[in-house]
């Protein structure tokens, strides 16, 4: 009789179990899905819908800088191309001092997290013995495009502090050289051929920069809520920089003011 009753006993045991077996699977599956949910945010972290953005203008106050002319006189083919002087753009401003060509990125903020690089490849042209444009943004490991559309050598010479520096010969009509860089940093370009051919090459580990059009303004988009520095730098004036806390789906925006 005691047998009988404890084998009872263990098949209402195994019936529980099995009734209770789905409720514990669908705890298990719930648990699983919200780490999976979490882990894929994580991932998202660039474009995600509650993205804002940072805008604003550079500018410069203080006595006005008059260009110098730009002498090419050294290479007939550079100064066939110019037959009215050609000025210096190292700085090029408009209205209320708005700057052209700096360069506004997030310097501190983005953390750990890693973007893969663009496909489509950045260009840099040596035209009419200049470099067009004279300041070049783009991503670590994206392709550099270099092209030579004059009728006359040159050589393209950047000197980096945090990369490989390289220095190479581009004769006319020849195909496009394709570089990289590794990492981050403002580079400077030279023509060892031309001396007042300059530029600068920005390379940034992230997509969040801009470079200052003609009204000096610039727009850092699907910027990600959180705390930021953001910087503004240009050739001649140095570097400013401010800190900006973005909450989800704002816009925020920012005035640089060099002095000169």
């Amino acid at each position: 009789m005691g047998t009988i009753i404890k084998c009872l006993h263990l098949i209402a045991a195994a019936i529980f179990a099995f009734s209770t077996a789905p409720d514990i699977a669908r705890r298990t599956m719930a648990i699983t899905r919200a780490s999976g949910a979490t882990t894929k945010t994580s991932e998202a972290w660039p474009g995600v819908p509650e993205d804002g953005t940072v805008l604003g203008t550079v500018r410069v106050t203080g006595p006005q800088t008059v260009a110098t002319r730009i002498d090419m006189a050294a290479d007939p083919a550079c100064l066939k191309m110019h037959p009215a002087p050609v000025m210096s753009d190292e700085v090029v401003t408009g209205p209320n001092g708005a700057l052209k060509n700096a360069i506004v990125y997030i310097s501190e903020g983005i953390g750990n997290h890693s973007f893969d690089p663009p496909t489509i490849p950045a260009v840099f042209e040596q035209k009419a013995c200049t470099y067009n444009p004279r300041i070049l943004g783009m991503r670590a490991r994206q392709t550099l495009r270099l092209i030579n559309s004059d009728p006359t050598t040159h050589n393209i010479h950047p000197v980096p502090q945090n990369n490989r520096e390289w220095n190479l010969s581009q004769p006319p009509g020849s195909s496009p050289i394709e570089e990289s860089f590794a990492r981050e940093e403002i580079i400077p370009v030279k023509c060892n051929v031309h001396p007042w051919m300059k530029g600068y090459i920005a390379v940034f580990k992230h997509p969040y920069f801009a470079i200052t059009n003609k009204d000096g303004m610039f727009e850092l988009k699907n910027v990600p809520r959180g705390e930021y520095t953001i910087e503004a730098w240009h050739e001649k004036y140095g570097v400013l920089t401010q800190k900006v806390t973005l909450e989800t789906n704002q816009a925020k925006t920012l005035e640089f003011v060099f002095k000169r």
